[in-house]
């Protein structure tokens, strides 16, 4: 995975956990559900890098 793959990733997933808080603070179901969803595609994307790389060696 490259650094900026890892830190676009990085970056998505803090995204994500802080449009959850908000919506958790401000009880906006929606921006729970739309944090919770960038931390799950971060997730993903992480997931299939590290598949990547594992066939890379």
């Amino acid at each position: 995975m490259s650094a900026s793959d890892k830190i676009k990733n990085a970056a998505q997933d803090l995204k994500g956990k802080a449009e959850e808080a908000i919506g958790k603070a401000t009880n906006d179901d929606s921006k729970v559900a739309e944090g919770k969803a960038d931390q799950a595609s971060a997730d993903v994307k992480k997931a299939g890098e590290n598949v990547k790389d594992a066939f890379k060696n």
